[in-house]
């Protein structure tokens, strides 16, 4: 696939997924969640029977996951967790946890960095719910998350989330201005948790192949230099879709650079960078279905 090509498809899976979740922000707060969940059944056989690059791509990538051949079932499996997120990111934005079984493992060590240092970076990837971690934030009280997106994509997100409940698009910072660490910094001194998704880049985006899932694949190097260029801490986090009403967030120490010199800094970010990917292996394996990913992902540039 080439530069222009995958940016159109990553522009076009946006929309597609802005679609997807309009679509079912109607659906469950006319009929309920009970109803929209049967919904996305024949959402996703849709989806799997009408998007044959999608599929393909889905097949690729759960060969990998897998161990095995990948069946239609287990493409179908990929769409419908997919489709199951956004659906309950519906409920979550709205403040229902009533409705939603969430296991929290790891969470003691961020909060121990919180009272050693303010702030700190969480990066995730298209890998089950953040939406979860800011839910579980906003019912907790006492996280405070704020996430880092381009800017195109805050906007969209931001005009959705309103229209479900107008307080969960306050903390939303764009990417892509001059000001945009230094909003970040202050969110930090603040003692925010500032959340970026560190599995994809745009086209102009810098970017470092790491082994993943056993194949060399290009991760974008700006959510890691911004993290030593603020001298911040760094966790992995993940929200996993267990099925039904069911969530495990994960917390995971990847990198600490309050205390990195700045000479050695590009040589702890790489390492940094290669525990993120092999982390994001782990997770792949333990739960298969629960990363997005419908491109090629290991394209080169």
């Amino acid at each position: 696939m080439s530069e222009k090509s995958e940016s159109d498809w990553l522009r076009q899976q946006e929309r597609s997924n802005l679609a997807i979740l309009k679509l079912m922000v109607w659906i469950s707060l006319t009929f309920g969640r009970a109803i929209g969940r049967v919904v996305l059944y024949g959402i996703a056989a849709y989806f799997v029977l009408f998007s044959p690059r999608a599929r393909r791509f889905s097949r690729d990538y759960l060969h990998l996951a897998l161990n095995r051949w990948a069946e239609w079932s287990d493409g179908f499996r990929h769409v419908f967790s997919f489709a199951s997120t956004i659906h309950d990111r519906i409920y979550l934005l709205n403040d229902r946890f009533d409705l939603f079984d969430i296991d929290i493992i790891g969470a003691e060590a961020v909060e121990e960095s919180a009272r050693n240092h303010p702030g700190a970076f969480l990066l995730g990837a298209h890998l089950g719910s953040f939406e979860v971690l800011r839910a579980v934030g906003r019912g907790k009280g006492g996280l405070k998350v704020a996430m880092l997106m381009y800017e195109e994509n805050a906007r969209k997100i931001n005009a959705t989330l309103e229209a479900i409940n107008p307080a969960a698009s306050q903390d939303i910072i764009p990417l892509g201005h001059m000001n945009s660490m230094l909003q970040a910094r202050d969110k930090l001194d603040a003692g925010y948790v500032v959340g970026m998704l560190a599995d994809r880049s745009l086209n102009d985006d810098a970017t470092v192949d790491c082994e993943f899932l056993g194949k060399p694949a290009p991760f974008p190097l700006g959510p890691f230099r911004m993290a030593a260029m603020l001298r911040r801490p760094v966790f992995f986090m993940t929200g996993l879709y267990l099925g039904g009403n069911r969530y495990q967030l994960h917390f995971e120490p990847l990198a600490d650079f309050s205390q990195t010199p700045r000479e050695e800094r590009d040589v702890a970010i790489h390492a940094a960078m290669q525990r993120y990917a092999d982390r994001l292996t782990h997770f792949c394996h333990l739960a298969p279905y629960n990363w997005f990913n419908f491109f090629n992902f290991w394209q080169k540039k």
